[in-house]
């Protein structure tokens, strides 16, 4: 095989990597990591003084090497937060992320989640998924108020990786499971996603409720903004909407 094809197929492969590991991370990481590439295509291949049989099979296993190196640069400028350190406030909820290591990855985390959310919502109408992030970014800076910063942020930043993941079916989802509410009466449909924390997502008639799981003594409790689904053995209580009264139902076989 000429080395030009060996060359172009092993850029190609190495490009989608560089992406992968950069999409979360600012326009430099992927610079810096494309220039690493670059200069290792260039040592391997470019410079060989070798006839082209043999430059293929020597440089093949060379430049292999030279990429998961890489890689693993790209990788160690990936430890930090999604954005630039350097330009953030003194004092500042961003600047405090930026210096704890278990925020920095939650918000790495959730910068990849919020990408592949917004692959899922590209034809979403009306397109809400940006300006909530944005709501979300202010209500996450907020938690300057709070007795306890670092807690409101990683319990903020936990909530929306996990509101996103179950929105967009971005995890494995268990059901859907209809629920009857009284004979006759209304139907709760729920759906189960494997986040963290766990999340579930109900629908009655034309109203959609996100939950989060709360601890509970038996059986799995999740609870919305007014909602409140508690499941035990096939059984749920369910409250919907503020003061609203108890409903009494079971899943449907």
């Amino acid at each position: 095989m000429p080395v030009s094809l060996l060359s172009n197929r092993t850029s190609i492969r190495f490009r989608s990597q560089v992406i992968s590991v950069a999409r979360v991370k600012s326009e430099s990481i992927y610079s810096e990591t494309l220039l690493c590439f670059t200069q290792a295509l260039t040592a391997a291949i470019g410079k060989t003084q070798m006839t082209r049989a043999h430059s293929t099979i020597i440089a093949a296993p060379r430049l292999v090497l030279l990429t998961l190196a890489c890689l693993a640069t790209g990788a160690a400028m990936a430890q930090g937060p999604s954005y630039d350190c350097s330009k953030v406030e003194a004092g500042s909820i961003e600047e405090m992320i930026c210096q704890d290591e278990e925020l920095s990855a939650l918000d790495l985390e959730l910068s990849g989640v919020y990408a592949e959310a917004s692959v899922k919502a590209a034809n979403e109408q009306p397109p809400i998924l940006k300006a909530e992030q944005r709501g979300w970014i202010k209500g996450r800076d907020d938690c300057w108020k709070s007795d306890d910063q670092r807690k409101c942020v990683k319990d903020q930043y936990q909530l929306r990786i996990a509101e996103l993941q179950a929105r967009y079916r971005l995890v494995p989802g268990n059901g859907p499971f209809t629920f009857v509410c009284g004979s006759p009466g209304p139907e709760v449909i729920a759906t189960f996603f494997q986040t963290k924390p766990p999340t579930l997502i109900a629908e009655l008639g034309d109203s959609v409720s996100l939950m989060y799981q709360q601890p509970s003594a038996s059986g799995a409790k999740y609870q919305g903004r007014n909602e409140t689904f508690w499941e035990h053995h096939g059984e749920a209580l369910v409250i919907w909407g503020y003061g609203a009264p108890e409903m009494h139902c079971k899943k449907s076989q």
